[in-house]
Protein backbone atom coordinates (compact mmCIF):
# COMPACT_ATOMS: atom_id res chain seq x y z
CA UNK A 1 0.00 0.00 0.00
CA UNK A 2 1.75 3.17 -0.99
CA UNK A 3 1.19 6.01 1.27
CA UNK A 4 0.53 9.74 0.71
CA UNK A 5 2.80 12.58 2.43
CA UNK A 6 0.59 15.67 1.38
CA UNK A 7 3.78 18.45 1.91
CA UNK A 8 4.23 22.48 2.20
CA UNK A 9 1.08 22.00 4.95
CA UNK A 10 0.62 26.14 6.39
CA UNK A 11 -2.77 25.84 7.76
CA UNK A 12 -5.41 24.30 9.74
CA UNK A 13 -8.13 23.68 6.74
CA UNK A 14 -5.78 22.14 4.43
CA UNK A 15 -4.18 19.73 7.21
CA UNK A 16 -7.57 18.44 8.13
CA UNK A 17 -8.48 17.99 4.74
CA UNK A 18 -5.40 16.00 3.66
CA UNK A 19 -5.98 13.73 7.03
CA UNK A 20 -9.45 13.08 6.11
CA UNK A 21 -8.58 12.22 3.04
CA UNK A 22 -6.09 9.44 4.02
CA UNK A 23 -2.84 11.14 4.18
CA UNK A 24 -0.08 9.10 5.83
CA UNK A 25 2.05 12.42 6.65
CA UNK A 26 1.76 16.27 6.57
CA UNK A 27 5.25 18.21 5.87
CA UNK A 28 5.77 21.44 7.65
CA UNK A 29 8.90 23.17 5.89
CA UNK A 30 10.57 25.76 7.80
CA UNK A 31 13.20 26.27 4.98
CA UNK A 32 12.71 30.31 4.82
CA UNK A 33 12.92 30.60 1.09
CA UNK A 34 10.25 28.88 0.38
CA UNK A 35 6.59 30.15 -0.13
CA UNK A 36 5.17 26.99 1.36
CA UNK A 37 7.13 28.17 5.13
CA UNK A 38 5.35 27.61 8.15
CA UNK A 39 6.81 29.01 11.55
CA UNK A 40 7.13 26.67 14.37
CA UNK A 41 4.32 28.52 16.45
CA UNK A 42 1.69 27.86 13.38
CA UNK A 43 3.12 24.56 12.65
CA UNK A 44 2.80 23.88 16.47
CA UNK A 45 -1.08 24.92 16.61
CA UNK A 46 -2.05 22.65 13.87
CA UNK A 47 -0.06 19.69 15.35
CA UNK A 48 -1.68 19.91 19.04
CA UNK A 49 -5.43 20.16 16.63
CA UNK A 50 -4.28 17.15 14.76
CA UNK A 51 -3.50 15.31 18.36
CA UNK A 52 -6.49 16.06 20.10
CA UNK A 53 -8.65 14.71 17.08
CA UNK A 54 -9.30 10.77 18.76
CA UNK A 55 -10.95 9.91 15.81
CA UNK A 56 -8.00 9.73 14.06
CA UNK A 57 -4.48 11.18 15.88
CA UNK A 58 -1.98 8.80 13.52
CA UNK A 59 -0.94 11.07 10.65
CA UNK A 60 2.41 11.79 11.00
CA UNK A 61 4.05 15.07 11.09
CA UNK A 62 7.24 15.74 9.37
CA UNK A 63 9.42 18.69 9.62
CA UNK A 64 11.44 19.68 6.43
CA UNK A 65 14.75 21.41 6.69
CA UNK A 66 17.58 22.36 4.88
CA UNK A 67 21.07 22.63 5.75
CA UNK A 68 19.92 22.91 9.44
CA UNK A 69 22.44 22.20 11.90
CA UNK A 70 21.68 18.62 13.77
CA UNK A 71 21.75 20.36 16.76
CA UNK A 72 19.41 22.62 15.57
CA UNK A 73 16.83 20.12 13.49
CA UNK A 74 16.33 17.90 17.26
CA UNK A 75 16.12 20.96 19.02
CA UNK A 76 13.09 22.03 17.36
CA UNK A 77 11.56 18.59 16.58
CA UNK A 78 11.37 17.94 20.22
CA UNK A 79 9.75 21.09 21.34
CA UNK A 80 7.28 19.96 18.49
CA UNK A 81 7.02 16.91 18.77
CA UNK A 82 7.45 15.70 15.32
CA UNK A 83 7.14 12.43 14.11
CA UNK A 84 10.16 12.47 11.76
CA UNK A 85 12.56 14.82 9.73
CA UNK A 86 13.05 15.38 6.53
CA UNK A 87 16.39 16.64 5.41
CA UNK A 88 16.04 18.08 1.93
CA UNK A 89 19.27 19.89 1.48
CA UNK A 90 23.34 18.93 1.16
CA UNK A 91 23.13 17.59 4.62
CA UNK A 92 26.22 15.26 5.24
CA UNK A 93 25.67 11.75 6.44
CA UNK A 94 27.05 12.83 9.93
CA UNK A 95 23.98 15.13 10.17
CA UNK A 96 21.66 12.10 9.59
CA UNK A 97 23.10 9.73 11.86
CA UNK A 98 22.93 12.46 14.77
CA UNK A 99 19.26 13.17 14.09
CA UNK A 100 18.52 9.16 13.67
CA UNK A 101 19.56 8.82 17.15
CA UNK A 102 16.30 10.88 18.15
CA UNK A 103 13.85 10.27 14.91
CA UNK A 104 13.21 8.70 11.81
CA UNK A 105 15.00 10.61 9.27
CA UNK A 106 14.19 11.18 6.10
CA UNK A 107 16.73 12.18 3.13
CA UNK A 108 15.86 13.34 0.33
CA UNK A 109 18.07 14.05 -2.87
CA UNK A 110 17.58 15.65 -6.28
CA UNK A 111 18.20 12.46 -8.29
CA UNK A 112 18.62 13.00 -11.94
CA UNK A 113 20.12 10.32 -14.87
CA UNK A 114 23.40 10.72 -13.36
CA UNK A 115 22.55 10.33 -9.74
CA UNK A 116 24.46 7.40 -8.59
CA UNK A 117 22.36 5.11 -6.74
CA UNK A 118 25.57 3.87 -4.34
CA UNK A 119 25.28 7.27 -2.38
CA UNK A 120 22.18 6.30 -0.65
CA UNK A 121 24.58 3.48 1.20
CA UNK A 122 26.41 5.99 2.78
CA UNK A 123 22.94 7.57 4.15
CA UNK A 124 22.36 4.64 5.98
CA UNK A 125 21.06 6.00 9.26
CA UNK A 126 18.07 7.30 7.08
CA UNK A 127 14.96 5.14 7.16
CA UNK A 128 13.38 6.26 3.94
CA UNK A 129 15.51 7.91 0.75
CA UNK A 130 12.69 10.74 -0.86
CA UNK A 131 13.65 11.06 -4.76
CA UNK A 132 13.20 14.76 -6.04
CA UNK A 133 13.40 15.88 -9.68
CA UNK A 134 16.92 17.13 -10.13
CA UNK A 135 18.70 20.29 -11.21
CA UNK A 136 16.54 22.67 -10.55
CA UNK A 137 18.64 24.87 -8.45
CA UNK A 138 15.83 24.80 -5.60
CA UNK A 139 15.47 22.43 -2.82
CA UNK A 140 11.83 20.99 -3.71
CA UNK A 141 8.65 22.04 -4.77
CA UNK A 142 9.35 23.22 -8.31
CA UNK A 143 6.79 20.95 -9.89
CA UNK A 144 9.16 19.36 -12.26
CA UNK A 145 9.44 15.42 -12.63
CA UNK A 146 11.42 13.35 -10.97
CA UNK A 147 13.46 10.43 -13.16
CA UNK A 148 10.94 7.70 -12.63
CA UNK A 149 13.00 4.90 -13.76
CA UNK A 150 15.75 5.57 -11.60
CA UNK A 151 13.02 6.07 -8.79
CA UNK A 152 11.83 2.49 -10.18
CA UNK A 153 15.77 1.16 -9.43
CA UNK A 154 16.33 2.35 -6.26
CA UNK A 155 12.68 0.99 -4.73
CA UNK A 156 13.83 -2.17 -5.33
CA UNK A 157 16.08 -2.28 -2.70
CA UNK A 158 15.53 1.00 -0.53
CA UNK A 159 12.19 2.59 1.08
CA UNK A 160 11.59 5.48 -1.39
CA UNK A 161 9.27 8.53 -1.39
CA UNK A 162 8.86 9.79 -5.16
CA UNK A 163 8.37 13.59 -5.05
CA UNK A 164 8.57 16.00 -8.14
CA UNK A 165 6.13 16.80 -10.36
CA UNK A 166 3.23 14.63 -8.65
CA UNK A 167 0.03 15.47 -10.24
CA UNK A 168 -3.78 14.47 -9.70
CA UNK A 169 -3.24 13.44 -13.52
CA UNK A 170 -0.03 11.50 -13.33
CA UNK A 171 0.08 9.86 -9.74
CA UNK A 172 -1.37 6.39 -10.17
CA UNK A 173 0.98 6.21 -13.27
CA UNK A 174 3.96 7.37 -11.30
CA UNK A 175 2.91 4.69 -8.47
CA UNK A 176 2.35 1.75 -11.04
CA UNK A 177 5.69 2.41 -12.44
CA UNK A 178 7.98 3.46 -9.73
CA UNK A 179 6.21 1.34 -6.79
CA UNK A 180 7.48 3.28 -4.06
CA UNK A 181 7.54 2.98 -0.04
CA UNK A 182 4.85 6.70 -0.44
CA UNK A 183 4.54 9.54 -2.87
CA UNK A 184 4.99 12.87 -1.48
CA UNK A 185 3.30 16.46 -3.14
CA UNK A 186 2.98 20.18 -2.46
CA UNK A 187 3.06 21.96 -5.44
CA UNK A 188 0.35 19.82 -7.67
CA UNK A 189 -2.63 19.77 -5.26
CA UNK A 190 -2.44 23.37 -4.50
CA UNK A 191 -4.43 26.74 -6.08
CA UNK A 192 -1.18 29.02 -5.34
CA UNK A 193 1.63 28.22 -3.22
CA UNK A 194 1.05 27.19 0.28
CA UNK A 195 -2.41 26.64 -0.32
CA UNK A 196 -3.64 23.48 -1.17
CA UNK A 197 -6.96 22.92 -3.92
CA UNK A 198 -9.27 20.54 -2.09
CA UNK A 199 -10.91 19.28 -5.35
CA UNK A 200 -6.97 18.32 -6.53
CA UNK A 201 -6.15 16.52 -3.33
CA UNK A 202 -9.70 14.57 -3.74
CA UNK A 203 -8.72 13.42 -6.81
CA UNK A 204 -4.99 12.86 -6.19
CA UNK A 205 -6.13 10.48 -2.96
CA UNK A 206 -8.41 8.83 -5.80
CA UNK A 207 -5.98 7.97 -8.03
CA UNK A 208 -3.63 6.97 -5.42
CA UNK A 209 -6.25 4.24 -4.18
CA UNK A 210 -7.11 3.36 -7.71
CA UNK A 211 -3.54 2.33 -8.38
CA UNK A 212 -3.12 0.44 -4.91
CA UNK A 213 -5.77 -1.78 -5.90
CA UNK A 214 -3.61 -1.95 -9.61
CA UNK A 215 -0.86 -2.87 -7.69
CA UNK A 216 -2.66 -5.71 -5.62
CA UNK A 217 -4.24 -7.79 -8.40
Amino acid sequence: MVRVKICGITNWRDAKAARDLGAAALGFNFYDKTKRVISPAAAWKIISRLRDDVERDDVESVGVFVNWSAEAIVALAGALSLDSVQLHGDEAPSVVRECAKHFQVTKAFRAGTHFQLKILRSYSAASTFLLDAAGTGQYGGTGKRADWPLARRAAKSHRIILAGGLTPENVGDAIRTVQPYAVDVASGVESRPGKKDHGKLRVFFAEVERANRDLKA
